[in-house]
């Protein structure tokens, strides 16, 4: 009885020795991987917000500027489109849509010097500015978390694990071509 107690605990051992590390690296890449939603969320929280300020702006503009119909045609439809999107990388290039019309649409401003000295106009753009930044910083924190997310599943004996239960890569918020050509602004004139 006493070789047979002796077996079970050198088997509970083992059994231990390969669980806990196993245990250990599927929570960490739980805890990745909702920090990656969260981080997902925030992107989008940020958009919606951008995305609510846009038709105040868009408003302000067009009693300035109603010839200027496309611009407002091409910032309704990246909003769309942006509000339709379900993938980070759906959602990457519909910002970068939003982010060029809205670009255009401050050039548009500049033809319009009444406009920008609107106090209205001067209080959307600083909102503006200010979620941009919020963006921006959205964008990075989900890249950090995506980024120790990957690292993580990738290494060994993490990458065992995540195989098994599917832990799989996430893609990283990537900004499109068109948004790296900074548009000209001048607000000074």
């Amino acid at each position: 009885m006493n070789k047979t107690l002796r077996t079970i605990a050198i088997v509970v051992a083992v059994v231990l020795l390969i669980a806990m590390p196993v245990v250990g690296g599927y929570n960490k890449m739980i805890s990745l991987e909702q920090k990656v939603k969260v981080s997902e969320g925030n992107i989008d929280t940020q958009l919606q917000r951008r995305s609510d300020l846009i038709p105040n702006l868009v408003a302000t503009v067009k009693g300035y500027a109603s010839q200027e119909k496309d611009i407002f045609t091409q910032i309704a439809e990246a909003r769309a489109k942006l509000g339709g999107a379900k993938t980070v990388t759906d959602k990457a290039q519909a910002d970068s849509e939003l982010g060029s019309a809205v670009s255009r649409l401050l050039v548009v401003v500049e033809n319009y010097p009444d406009l920008k000295s609107s106090a209205n106009f001067k209080d959307l753009t600083v909102a503006l500015e200010g979620t941009e930044n919020r963006v921006g910083i959205a964008r990075q924190d989900y890249n950090t978390n995506v980024n120790n997310y990957n690292s993580t599943i990738k290494k060994f004996p993490n990458s065992i694990i995540a195989g098994i239960f599917r832990f799989d890569e996430k893609a990283y918020y990537k900004a499109s071509e068109s948004a790296k050509e900074v548009p000209k602004v001048d607000f000074t004139k």
